[in-house]
C-alpha cells in the first residue's frame, strides 16, 4: 500500500507543477487551485508512504520520476523541447531510481 500512496504522491506533484505553469502566477483562479490542493495532496501521500519505505529512497523515486514525468507532460502538453542531454539526463535518472531500489540494500529498514 505504501507504493501506491507514493504513486498517488507522484501523480499529485506532477499535476500540481503542471499547473502551476498554467496558474501564470497564481493569476488563473482554476490552475492556482489545482496547484495548492496537488501539492497538498502529494504531501500527505507522501507522509502515508513514509511510514513503511525509508525517506531516502521514498524521496528518490519521487523527485526522479516527477522530473522525468513533468517534463514529459510539458513536452507533449504544451511543446517543450528536449534536446539529447535532456533524454540522456532522464534516463540516467530512471537508471539511478532503478538500481537504487532493485540493487542497493538501503530500502531495507534497518
Amino acid at each position: 500500500m505504501a507504493y501506491c500512496y507514493l504513486l498517488i504522491a507522484i501523480v499529485a506533484e506532477v499535476t500540481a507543477t503542471f499547473c502551476l505553469t498554467l496558474s501564470n502566477g497564481f493569476t488563473r483562479a482554476g490552475p492556482s487551485c489545482v496547484t495548492v490542493m496537488g501539492y497538498g495532496v502529494a504531501f500527505y501521500a507522501l507522509s502515508l508512504a513514509l511510514r513503511v519505505i525509508p525517506t531516502g529512497v521514498a524521496y528518490a523515486i519521487w523527485s526522479g520520476i516527477g522530473t522525468v514525468l513533468v517534463t514529459l507532460v510539458c513536452r507533449v502538453v504544451l511543446g517543450q523541447k528536449l534536446d539529447l542531454a535532456a533524454i540522456a539526463g532522464m534516463t540516467l535518472i530512471v537508471c539511478g531510481v532503478l538500481v537504487m531500489n532493485l540493487l542497493s540494500g538501503s530500502g531495507q529498514h534497518g
